[in-house]
């Protein structure tokens, strides 16, 4: 009777012994700021619905918001900053909106001055030959896959281009909100669906567009993802 008194009274003592304290308490999320909850919250444009955006999987700098800007480029001017994977708007009084971008190799690869000469509203996005001959899953679209939230070209895009030349350089949305802020080794300029319907918004056909350049490394992957975003070919979604 003894013994097992003892057996009961020393019991949480094992226990505690067993228990792994070494383990770190899981941190809670950050609070989501009300504002950034409200402006990348689910839209439905008469279309189709642009999910929510999960704020806790995007870096709070790649968040739209006003900023002093110092440009001797005129308010209404969009300038691309790949290397930040920035973009801005520009406004009066040094002041732009800013954007955070994803950046494909293509978006790397080219710099210059150029003009939206096409807006499109969930374009069509024509997947290349090679990529329908090699990818079972881009075959399907071979002649156009049709806008909608699936779309790898997102919810809007503007298609640059320098006089009667398409550069091939757009600035679309994405259906992938982890890839904002990152380099990436297929497409352009891409941003949050709920940003590229902003800006899309805002700017007219005709608009200047300033690309700067970049000198760091490109990201690397198949050629033939390079056309992800482009598809002048494609007939307006």
């Amino acid at each position: 009777m003894m013994d097992r008194r003892r057996f009961l009274l020393a019991a949480p003592v094992f226990l505690a012994a067993c228990t792994d304290r070494s383990r770190p308490e899981l941190a809670a999320p950050p609070p989501v700021d009300p504002y950034y909850a409200r402006i990348y919250q689910e839209i439905d444009d008469g279309r189709f619905t642009v999910a929510a955006v999960d704020l806790t999987q995007i870096d709070p700098r790649f968040l739209r918001r006003e900023v002093d800007y110092d440009t001797t480029e005129q308010p209404g001017t969009i300038v691309v900053d790949p290397g930040a994977h920035y973009l801005y708007l520009v406004r009066p009084g040094g002041r732009a909106i800013r954007y955070g971008v994803g950046v494909g190799r293509a978006g790397f690869r080219w710099n210059g001055r150029a003009t939206v000469a096409r807006k499109a509203s969930w374009p069509v996005w024509t997947p290349p030959a090679a990529m329908v001959k090699r990818d079972p899953k881009a075959r399907p679209w071979a002649k156009g896959m049709p806008g909608g939230p699936d779309n790898p070209l997102g919810a809007r895009a503007l298609y640059l281009f320098q006089g009667s030349r398409d550069t091939l350089y757009r600035i679309h949305g994405t259906n992938d909100p982890g890839s904002i802020g990152l380099s990436l080794s297929s497409g352009c300029i891409r941003l949050l669906n709920q940003d590229i319907i902003h800006l899309y918004s805002q700017v007219p056909v005709g608009t200047k567009v300033v690309v700067k350049k970049y000198d760091g490394p490109v990201p690397t992957g198949p050629v033939e993802d390079e056309a992800v975003p482009d598809a002048v070919a494609a007939a307006e979604g």
